[in-house]
């Protein structure tokens, strides 16, 4: 399939009038064709504006129009087969089984949405009749549903070109509940975002929507994305990336006249606390799993365990001896950028020279382009001294932070910023001693696991892909799961309607 580095706006191809740049390939650090050219600020306010014409039709299109849309968007991605596959494969340098997967979860939680936008209950529909006779005042009819909030911003993510990106879970969760969507596209992976706008686009032709329902955007820097947020049509912002990046749009989004809520998932170390008996009796084999879920693609999974908890003994040396082995035997992987690989061994050099902490294991050297797995140790005492330790370095290196007794282990979860997940692992014996811990969990993560590591996100009703700040800017909500639609909805009431004004759901007594 021939690709194109256009735009696309209104239901068109158009050429971007600003600068223009290539993806690179990974793997090798060699430019691709096409050329995509950025959008200009004026490419940018057509997009919005087509967007917001589009958002009267679009919010009050009947629940089966929407859900047929989402489906025929995950048809059309299925449908273009191993041109998608090997494009992505191409851009971010991941392997076939991790771009295949990222199809299925794509295409899954499209038709996971379309379920829940055909159930209807999201929209909240509530009826309190009126009472004439209510003394001393009487009682009006009163009627309730959540409604779009207005045509939404959604930033693709470097890390899942498919599963965050275009037709990814914040543009899903949008869609389906009656928002248009601009999407400005990461510039790591352009082609494959232009692949997969595309059939989010004849989607849109085939269901009879407007044109504005859906727009993609391309831009090698920030002034698109920032515009985009500083844009009064847009009313909402998904985004998934760096804490510097997401901050940066919620100041742009708290600055506006009317100020937008932005959805933003930054940072997360995903602590992992070994409970004594747990430790004791399966450290050794903790430790194996724990080094598999570092190095599982090249640690740049938002939930990799970074970090490790326990009191200091002969069984945390015993899972430290296992950990080891397992990551020395690690083959270096390719990172989605140069950029990011850039930055993950400046993250590694930082903690190789620190003086508080100790490195006790390493992977396999790669190739320039390639990085390879780190394992630190510190003390509680350095680490509570010291908040940089706390800082995320986004790949597969982790930091253990030994206790002196379950008084220190407890400092150290109390010091921590908010995350995505934190496990724990435990045997019967620990439970007594897990149990007082959980309510302080409770407040620190959007997601607890028992005797496993956070990296498998399951797409479900019952999952949260969040937390309190800094792992994302609004610990209430959740980017993975059917939870996610009410990010882009607000309540509306609706008071003494006669019944030809009030919208349809809401006409029956």
């Amino acid at each position: 399939m021939t690709l194109s580095g256009d735009l696309r706006i209104g239901g068109a191809n158009v050429r971007g009038a600003a600068a223009t740049f290539s993806a690179t390939n990974p793997a090798n650090g060699s430019p691709m064709e096409p050329s995509f050219a950025g959008a200009t600020k004026e490419q940018v306010e057509k997009a919005t504006a087509l967007a917001w014409d589009a958002f009267p039709a679009y919010k009050e299109t009947s629940l089966d129009e929407r859900a047929r849309f989402l489906e025929a968007i995950a048809d059309g991605i299925v449908a273009l087969g191993d041109d998608l596959v090997l494009r992505a494969i191409d851009e971010t340098g991941l392997p076939r089984g991790r771009i295949e997967g990222e199809r299925a979860r794509t295409v899954g939680q499209l038709r996971l949405f379309a379920k829940e936008v055909r159930d209807g209950k999201f929209q909240e529909l509530r009826f309190d009749p009126a009472d004439a006779d209510r003394k001393p005042v009487a009682k009006p009819d009163l009627r309730l549903r959540n409604i779009a909030l207005g045509p939404v911003a959604v930033f693709g993510a470097s890390n899942f070109p498919l599963a965050f990106s275009v037709a990814g879970g914040d543009t899903a969760s949008a869609l389906a509940a009656g928002c248009p969507v601009v999407v400005k596209a990461h510039s790591a992976h352009p082609g494959t975002s232009v692949l997969v706008g595309k059939a989010v686009m004849d989607a849109v032709a085939a269901c009879g929507l407007p044109p504005g329902t859906f727009a993609l955007l391309f831009d090698a820097g920030f002034e698109v994305g920032q515009t985009l947020v500083a844009d009064h049509r847009i009313r909402a912002v998904g985004f998934t990336g760096s804490r510097r990046g997401g901050t940066a749009l919620m100041k742009i989004a708290s600055e506006r006249k009317q100020p937008i809520p932005v959805y933003a998932e930054m940072s997360s170390i995903n602590p992992v606390i070994l409970y004594p008996n747990a430790l004791r009796n399966r450290g050794s084999e903790i430790g194996t799993s724990f080094a598999s879920a570092l190095t599982l693609g090249a640690g740049q999974f938002c939930t990799n365990p970074g970090l490790i908890i326990a009191v200091d003994g002969p069984a945390l040396d015993a899972f430290i001896e296992s950990a080891t082995a397992a990551i020395s035997k690690a083959q270096a992987q390719t990172m989605l950028t140069g950029g990011i690989c850039e930055a993950y061994r400046k993250g590694v050099a930082r903690l190789s020279s620190s003086s508080s902490v100790s490195q006790v294991a390493a992977g396999k050297d790669g190739t320039p382009h390639q990085a390879a797995a780190a394992l630190f140790e510190t003390t509680a005492t350095a680490f509570l001294g010291d908040p940089e330790l706390q800082e995320e370095v986004f790949g597969a290196s982790g930091l253990i932070v030994r206790c002196h007794d379950e008084a220190e282990l407890r400092g150290v979860v109390e010091s921590l910023d908010g995350q995505l997940t934190i496990a724990l692992h435990v045997d019967a014996e620990d439970f007594a001693a897990a149990s007082t811990m959980i309510p302080q969990l409770e407040l620190l993560a959007g997601r607890l696991l028992v005797n496993g590591f956070g990296t498998g996100v399951e797409v479900s009703p019952a999952m949260v892909h969040g937390g309190p700040y800094p792992a994302t800017s609004d610990g209430r909500s959740t980017s993975v799961g059917t939870l996610a639609i009410y990010r882009f909805l607000r309540p509306v009431s609706y008071q003494d309607f006669p019944a030809e004004l009030l919208p349809e759901p809401l006409r029956r007594p």
